[in-house]
C-alpha cells in the first residue's frame, strides 16, 4: 500500500523510516511512503501557500491552488483523497479496516486556520478528525492514521492474532494483560492465567475484555454484536454493578 503524504513540513515523517514495526515494514516494502510538500506548487516566487479569509477573521487560510496541484501531482484512478481536519468524521477500527484494503492513500495536510472549502467541495473523498480536539496541524494525526492502517495490511505484523483480539477490533476494549514477574511490591498476576487451563483462560479473559469495555467505553457495547458467552457475561457484569 502506498501513502502519498501532502505537507507543508514533509521532514515531519522523516522518522517513520526508521519506527519501530511501520520502519521495518517499509523497509520489507510492505507500505510505501510518499512526502510531497504542497509549497513546491505555489506560483508564487516566495512559495506563499496561505492567504487571508475573504470575510476577515484571525489567522490565514491555505489557497486552493497549490493544494489542487499537489494532489493532481499523485492521483491516480486507484487513489482516496483524505483531508485530517477536526470538523471530519471521527476515526474508528472500522475505518481502518477499510482503508487498510486501498492500494493507495493520499493524507492531505492541513495547517493555519484550515483550507479553502473548495478543496474540501470538490477534490477530496473524506474528511476524518481523529478525535473532538484541534492540533496545530494534521501531522500527528496523519500518523496516525498511517500506524493504524499499515499494522492491518498482511506481513507487517507477525500475525492475524496480533490484532484481531486488539482494544476495538471486535467492538470490545482489550483484556489486562501480564508477564513477569509473578509477584511485585505485594501484587501477583491472577492465578487463573498461571493455570494452564486454556478454557479458562479464555473465558476469563473475554469477561475482563466485557468488565473493562463497560467500564472505560459502555458507549462500544452493542448486545446484537456480541456471542452468547459474552452476553451471558455481560448480564453477569451489571448484575454486579446493581
Amino acid at each position: 500500500m502506498k501513502f502519498s503524504i501532502l505537507t507543508l513540513f514533509p521532514e515531519f515523517f522523516d522518522c517513520l523510516n526508521n519506527y519501530s514495526i511501520i520502519g521495518r515494514a517499509i523497509k520489507e516494502a510492505k507500505i510505501e511512503l510518499e512526502t510531497v510538500n504542497i509549497r513546491d506548487f505555489s506560483q508564487n516566487k516566495h512559495g506563499q501557500v496561505d492567504d487571508y479569509s475573504y470575510g476577515g477573521g484571525p489567522g490565514m487560510v491555505m489557497q486552493v491552488g497549490p493544494i489542487y496541484r499537489a494532489i493532481e501531482s499523485v492521483k491516480k484512478n486507484n487513489s482516496k483523497v483524505v483531508y485530517l481536519s477536526p470538523k471530519g468524521r471521527v476515526l474508528t477500527q472500522k475505518k481502518l479496516i477499510e482503508y487498510s484494503n486501498l492500494e493507495h492513500l493520499i493524507l492531505l495536510n492541513g495547517h493555519y486556520e484550515g483550507i479553502d472549502n473548495r478543496v474540501v467541495e470538490n477534490y477530496i473523498d473524506e474528511e476524518i478528525s481523529i478525535g473532538d480536539y484541534v492540533l496545530t496541524g494534521a501531522e500527528i494525526p496523519s500518523m496516525v492514521l498511517i500506524d493504524g492502517i499499515a499494522r492491518l495490511i498482511p506481513g507487517v505484523l507477525s500475525s492475524e492474532e496480533s490484532y484481531s483480539l486488539e482494544s476495538h477490533y471486535n467492538g470490545l476494549l482489550e483484556y489486562p494483560q501480564y508477564t513477569r514477574p509473578k509477584e511485585f511490591n505485594g501484587l501477583e498476576v491472577p492465578d487463573v492465567l498461571l493455570s494452564g487451563d486454556h478454557k479458562k483462560i479464555e473465558q476469563y479473559r473475554i469477561c475482563q475484555a466485557i468488565r473493562t469495555t463497560l467500564e472505560n467505553r459502555p458507549d462500544l457495547i452493542d448486545r446484537s454484536k456480541l456471542s452468547d458467552i459474552e452476553k451471558k457475561y455481560l448480564d453477569y457484569i451489571e448484575s454486579e454493578r446493581r
